[in-house]
């Protein structure tokens, strides 16, 4: 629980449920190293990684890869969340138990979705079974443009796959306001489902984008205020469980080709905590709800009990972004030059100070 002493929050350590280390295959974007020590800078003390990698993290292998170097680096504990479909390709379910034993946390098929329902069904069945969330990132890639109902009907189609299979769902980087109304309908239903948004989704709209800037281009896209404005209403009404960053690094090279040819995604794991603490001043959410955002609904959606790390928080902190200074590899951000007000001076785990400001 938040603990508030000489001007200072005491939390537990913050957990992020969404992000891209890039290793093994494009580690000039980030690597688990670069990616661990943005992390803790960012006041996370424990992260999920997608396994949207090259090759994807789609076996036991992988999942141990991940564990092992995350132990050897001893920053942020890197938790793998593995793949749904052998190479990411949609066409033959991966070995969910095994990967399952040997440490994941998770099943995802990250940007890709699953478009054959019945297959996404069949490893639903066997997530449940093995009490581990589905992650889905809900986007039906025959409707052009990522159109809002591109995510609203995978949204709605995989809640009803839940629904039937008694998964644990959990709906990523959700950005509309149909998706947090199926999302809050399905609750009430007594559907397992969880659901995230990333800070660029409660903090910048459409109208925000200025002159086609790339580091502007993110999946799923900026929306409309009022976009904004009900998934505001979806935190502070328990909807939406957490804020997770999505954190997205790509080189300098691949997002300085014009905003038509350059690649999605931001980084986000050393704003999001600040950005996230605009919704306590803006009355959103309490200062208790934002620790339950990041910290506490995230560990109960892993089933992770350890207490043992803490993120310790100056909220009268300012500071201007300066990507150049950030620990990431990638300075792929919307909001450089943003002032913030708040920010981490403390990050600890297992009674290790590993980042100090």
């Amino acid at each position: 629980m938040l603990k508030i002493k000489d001007g200072l929050w005491y939390m537990p350590g913050l957990v992020d449920l969404h992000v891209h280390f890039r290793e093994p295959g494009q580690t000039h974007k980030e690597d688990l190293a670069s990616g661990a020590a943005a992390a803790v800078r960012g006041g996370f003390t424990t992260v999920c990684a997608m396994p949207n990698t090259l090759p994807p993290v789609d076996s036991v292998d992988w999942v141990k890869f991940t564990l092992e170097n995350s132990a050897k680096i001893g920053l942020a504990e890197i938790l793998p969340i593995a793949a749904i479909t052998e190479g990411m390709k949609g066409l033959i379910l991966t070995d969910l138990e095994g990967m399952a034993a040997a440490g994941a946390v998770g099943f995802s098929e990250d940007g890709l979705s699953v478009r054959n329902a019945a297959l996404k069904l069949e490893a639903m069945r066997l997530a449940a079974a093995l009490e581990l969330p589905i992650f889905s990132h809900c986007e039906d890639m025959d409707l052009p443009g990522i159109h809002p109902a591109s995510e609203e009907v995978l949204v709605a189609r995989d809640i009803i796959l839940a629904e039937h299979s008694g998964a644990r769902l959990h709906i990523c980087h959700i950005s509309t306001a149909l998706s947090v109304q199926l999302v809050r309908e399905a609750k009430a239903r007594g559907v397992r489902v969880t659901a995230e948004v990333s800070p660029h989704h409660f903090t910048l709209c459409a109208d925000d984008i200025p002159n086609h800037d790339p580091n502007f281009k993110m999946n799923p896209p900026l929306r409309t205020k009022a976009d904004i404005a009900a998934i505001k209403a979806g935190l502070a009404d328990g909807t939406i469980d957490a804020i997770a960053t999505d954190h997205a690094p790509h080189h300098a090279d691949e997002k300085a080709k014009g905003f038509a040819d350059a690649p999605f995604g931001i980084i986000g794991l050393e704003t999001a905590l600040s950005l996230a603490f605009e919704l306590v001043d803006e009355g959103v959410l309490t200062p208790q709800q934002l620790v339950e955002k990041m910290s506490l609904n995230p560990k109960r959606i892993l089933g992770i009990t350890r207490n043992e790390d803490f993120t310790i928080f100056d909220p009268n902190a300012e500071w201007v972004v300066n990507s150049t200074e950030f620990a990431s590899k990638a300075q792929n951000t919307p909001f450089e030059g943003r002032k913030m007000r708040g920010r981490v001076v403390r990050t600890i785990i297992g009674g290790r100070i590993v980042y100090d400001n």
